[in-house]
């Protein structure tokens, strides 16, 4: 299992288009991706979920991944995070 521990960069926070891209990326992985805010936890391969968690700018999410592709899906969704879903 690998655990990262990611913020959101960018202003807007996670709204439909990073929740979407969150899913999508999330759903190329075989690995089970999870993430978790304070006491929420969702499937991060669900838009529906990823846009309830509600993350604005600068919140910490910790990823759990956990499958035969986890380090893989960990640097990918860290890139995401890191070019802040390309929107600044």
């Amino acid at each position: 299992m690998v655990e990262k521990i990611l913020t959101v960069q960018n202003r807007a926070g996670i709204h439909a288009r990073p929740a979407a891209i969150i899913a999508q990326t999330s759903n190329k992985f075989e690995s089970e991706i999870i993430i978790k805010s304070e006491d929420i936890e969702v499937n991060a391969k669900s838009i529906m979920g990823v846009i309830a968690m509600g993350a604005g700018y600068n919140t910490q999410l910790t990823f759990s991944i956990e499958g035969p592709d986890e380090s893989e899906a960990a640097s990918v969704l860290e890139d995401l995070f890191n070019s802040k879903f390309e929107e600044e």
